[in-house]
């Protein structure tokens, strides 16, 4: 295997890994609360934090930090290219820890603002969101340290722990719903464990624990590599400003990808109890493949990218775009169409009564229909980034922001939570099709599409008329967890038969 398929393989295997640690905790979760408003109310706590985390290291910084800590590898000394990473860390540091202070401080207004976070929950609801705004933000500094190692780590082309690191997280919090939350204690089989009797707080301080884990999992590696921290901070460092440079119009795209989940949670607010909820599992189950193939690719590519723009192989970067593409449109459109159709059982893991249950199904569905979209703005992102241009992605953003709220307002109207997840779909995938489409204009390539969609669309009807057999064959046992292994079955099985489809781009992705 080349580097780019052997790292992709890599991050593809731990975000499993994190992804089934995320399942778990979360039917861990809506088993203890259910669609209640304490639930509504944490999910809805989360989306400030969240995006003071996304616009300062989790998308912002990493963007604008990879393709120049990637350039200074190539081109200066080891130690010139840490004492950059040094004053970086340090500036994400303090902007992070006085921002977090605002936010506390606003934190009542934000939530109960018109055009806030939540203002059609109770009076009541809204003091708990706030409550659990503030505990977030003590995470939201670690996350904020852990998400920069992970840059300069991928920009090392170092991919194993940066992909381990969120799995941590994920302990942290099961230990949050499994020991803090509970009243009663969790029997597992003959260990009985404690139970603190925290509620929906207890939930919080698992975050904060597994953001400690987050970062403290990848600080022995980091040195591994070198890195001795400074105490410096100089704004006029050349390699500081091209950070900057690049973040700025960063900074900007990644707040109105932040501000279309704040618009989601405040439109979803305004519905029955249970559409902050029903929104934010719809997404997380479309993040699974998505973050296993789209992510995973994505993630790998951008240092080798930016590697070729800065050695000026030019054929080589349209090659490696072009491969993406047709790799990233073959295996997620046939996966969009088996999993609307048969993941049912498994959301009824979660616990949820039968109009709960079908809630999240549709929300589900509509979310996938865009997982295609989101998968390729992975690549088409970072193709920009890659080239150090942060202004078109920026321009793209705030036309898919407006796109979402042109279409949120009235399809929330009619299919309430569902027509939310829709709108998202269709905004994003619509981000997608124009950065291709501007990057064509810069750049023309030839992703060759044809052939591809054929087998993809050969792929979702084999894939639909197997697990259809597979259903009536299998029929329902009555038991919810008996008919979830079941479905996972007739979902692996049906998943599997497009690999035989798409083996001309798979072969791609074990050559680049």
């Amino acid at each position: 295997m080349k580097h780019i398929a052997r790292s992709t393989l890599i991050i593809a295997v731990f975000f499993g890994l994190e992804k089934a640690l995320g399942f778990v905790r979360n039917v861990l979760i809506a088993r203890t609360f259910q669609l209640s408003p304490e639930l509504d109310a944490f999910n809805a706590a989360n989306n400030i934090p969240d995006l003071l985390f996304a616009l300062i290291s989790g998308g912002a910084l990493a963007m604008a930090f990879i393709p120049v800590l990637s350039d200074y590898r190539e081109t200066k000394t080891r130690p010139e290219m840490w004492q950059l990473f040094s004053r970086i860390a340090n500036g994400v540091f303090l902007v992070t820890a006085v921002l977090s202070a605002l936010i506390a401080l606003g934190a009542r207004q934000l939530v109960s603002w018109e055009i806030g976070i939540a203002p059609g929950f109770s009076a009541v609801q809204q003091d708990l969101v706030v409550d659990l705004m503030r505990l977030n933000l003590i995470a939201t500094l670690l996350f904020s340290l852990g998400g920069l190692v992970i840059a300069g780590l991928q920009a090392q082309q170092h991919f194993l722990v940066p992909a381990l690191a969120p799995s941590m997280y994920d302990i942290g919090s099961l230990i949050g719903i499994l020991i803090l939350a509970p009243s009663e204690p969790y029997r597992i089989g003959p260990l009985i464990l404690p139970a603190f009797g925290m509620g929906v707080y207890g939930l919080v301080y698992g975050v904060i624990l597994g953001a400690g884990l987050f970062l403290l999992i990848q600080i022995p590696t980091l040195l591994k590599f070198g890195f001795r921290w400074q105490p410096d901070l100089n704004l006029k460092d050349p390699g500081v400003v091209r950070v900057l440079h690049l973040m700025g119009p960063r900074v900007v795209t990644v707040f109105f990808i932040q501000l279309v989940f704040i618009i989601q949670d405040n439109l979803a607010s305004r519905l029955p109890t249970g559409a902050v909820t029903a929104l934010v599992y719809g997404w997380l189950f479309m993040q699974f493949p998505e973050s296993l193939i789209g992510t995973a690719l994505g993630t790998a590519l951008l240092p080798t990218l930016s590697e070729q723009i800065s050695l000026d192989d030019l054929p080589g970067y349209k090659s490696t775009i072009e491969k993406a593409i047709r790799i990233l449109a073959g295996l997620t459109l046939p996966l969009a169409v088996i999993l609307s159709l048969y993941l049912g059982p498994v959301i009824s893991l979660l616990g949820f009564d039968s109009e709960g249950t079908s809630l999240v199904l549709w929300t589900v569905r509509a979310y996938l229909v865009g997982l295609v979209g989101h998968s390729l703005m992975e690549v088409a992102a970072r193709s920009f980034y890659a080239r150090q241009n942060a202004r078109t992605p920026l321009l793209a953003s705030g036309a898919a922001t407006l796109s979402f709220l042109i279409l949120g307002i009235p399809l929330a109207l009619v299919w309430g939570a569902p027509g939310i997840g829709l709108a998202n779909s269709l905004a994003y995938t619509g981000e997608a099709l124009l950065l291709l489409f501007l990057l064509h204009r810069i750049m023309p390539y030839r992703p060759r599409l044809g052939k591809t969609l054929l087998r993809a669309l050969g792929a979702s009807l084999t894939g639909a008329a197997l697990g259809t057999g597979l259903k009536y064959a299998i029929g329902s046992s009555g038991s919810v967890l008996i008919d979830a292994v079941y479905a996972a079955v007739i979902l692996l099985t049906a998943s599997l038969q497009i690999i035989p489809w798409l083996l001309p781009e798979i072969k791609e992705l074990l050559q680049i």
